[in-house]
């Protein structure tokens, strides 16, 4: 049973993208690198003057875009955007780039090495050519981005949407209120007498994120086998010139296939609403296949953020769900349950229950694998051990029995 769980949940988290990387470029370096071997072979004479050419095709084109950028730029935009300077390094490099005018540099300085052999006049008619006719085709789009690219780039800048929200619910919510978490549970179980949260793992708050993004405002509504509980005491912050802010957190019931039932607080994700709230509106170009990357994106940006964060450290539980499996009416309580039991097997008993005596001491692993929680008495004070023998001196032959 335990390894079906285990691999349910591998299964939810290899939805997950994982950060591009860089195989791309490894892959264009390894083919450049072939090509100019081969042509190293087979004319090595005019190697230098076709590299150049080349080098100068490939960057006379982006300059001269570039260019027409700065234009645009410097005539309605010097302003609002470069403090009114009229032309600024900032500019220049904002719309023509460093690596264009490096690139330009050392087509330049090729063609100087190669002096003026195989300098034909067709040559250069390609390369005015090809730079002239770079700026239509980079306008039309023909040469532009493709959206793998666009989301490369926005990935490695940040500049996603999942990654804004990521960090707003992490700023604005987790990180004020995780910190609380411990003893307002504390606090909850000291006014119910039922025992809700007797066991460790569900002392945490379990973040829904489902991957559809369509998050109903009740749990019960999703799933029968989970009903409302209580509240816990409400946390009061200053925030945002508002006194005494309150944040809450929602206890539920979770039933077993044994009827029994597990407390624990748990919620949705309240940023993704704004995500599946975006991809139905028309104006903001945001389509449901947009809506998932982007969830995925959330998920996995979030993850990142708490696993560093100090305040919210074992204090959550971010739980994905796979929205095609919406057939079994019980999917949700079921995934819950099976992150609570992950819990609980992977957490150890390290501080006594209130009602024992005695505390648990870890024990060092056995030779069947992991430790074991075992029952001993803790010192709570120390103990100054006054040994009753004799001082004996070090130089003192020690005695041994023979056996």
């Amino acid at each position: 049973m335990m390894v079906c769980e285990m691999r349910q949940l591998v299964g939810e988290e290899s939805l997950v993208p994982l950060p591009r990387g860089t195989l791309p470029r490894t892959c264009a370096c390894f083919l450049a690198a072939m090509v100019v071997a081969l042509l190293l072979m087979m004319a090595p004479e005019d190697f230098i003057g076709l590299l150049a050419t080349s080098m100068l095709m490939l960057t006379t084109g982006p300059l001269l875009h570039g260019v027409c950028l700065l234009m645009e730029e410097w005539l309605f935009r010097s302003s609002t955007r470069y403090r009114g300077r009229l032309l600024t390094g900032q500019m220049l490099l904002s719309c023509v780039g460093g690596r264009t005018l490096l690139s330009l540099g050392l087509a330049g300085l090729l063609l100087a090495l190669e002096g003026d052999h195989q300098t034909e006049g067709g040559r250069w008619k390609l390369v005015v050519l090809l730079s002239v006719l770079y700026i239509p085709l980079k306008n039309l789009e023909i040469l532009g981005p493709c959206q793998v690219e666009v989301s490369a780039i926005c990935e490695e800048n940040k500049n996603n949407v999942a990654y804004g929200l990521a960090w707003s619910f992490y700023l604005g919510y987790l990180k004020l209120v995780l910190p609380h978490l411990e003893n307002s549970i504390a606090s909850f179980r000291t006014t119910h007498s039922a025992g809700p949260f007797e066991k460790r793992g569900s002392r945490r708050l379990l973040i829904l994120l489902p991957l559809n993004a369509n998050i109903a405002q009740k749990l019960e509504d999703e799933d029968t086998n989970i009903q409302f509980y209580d509240n816990l005491p409400n946390i009061e912050l200053d925030r945002a010139g508002v006194r005494g802010r309150v944040y809450k957190h929602s206890v539920y019931s979770v039933l077993d296939e044994n009827g029994k039932s597990h407390q624990c607080a748990m919620e949705y994700a309240t940023s993704l609403m704004t995500l599946y709230q975006m991809s139905h509106e028309s104006n903001s170009g945001f389509g449901e296949r947009e809506r998932r990357e982007q969830v995925l994106l959330f998920y996995r940006t979030l993850q990142d953020i708490l696993e560093h964060s100090l305040d919210c450290k074992n204090r959550y539980t971010l739980i994905l769900l796979n929205d095609e499996r919406e057939d079994d009416p019980h999917f949700l309580s079921k995934t819950i349950l099976s992150h609570l039991l992950q819990q609980e097997r992977e957490e150890y008993c390290l501080t006594p229950h209130p009602h024992q005596d005695v505390g648990h001491i870890l024990t060092p692993a056995q030779p069947g694998g992991g430790h074991q929680c075992t029952d001993a008495p803790m010192s709570v004070d120390p103990e100054l051990m006054i040994s009753q023998d004799l001082p004996r001196s070090l130089k003192d032959p020690v005695e041994t029995s023979d056996v």
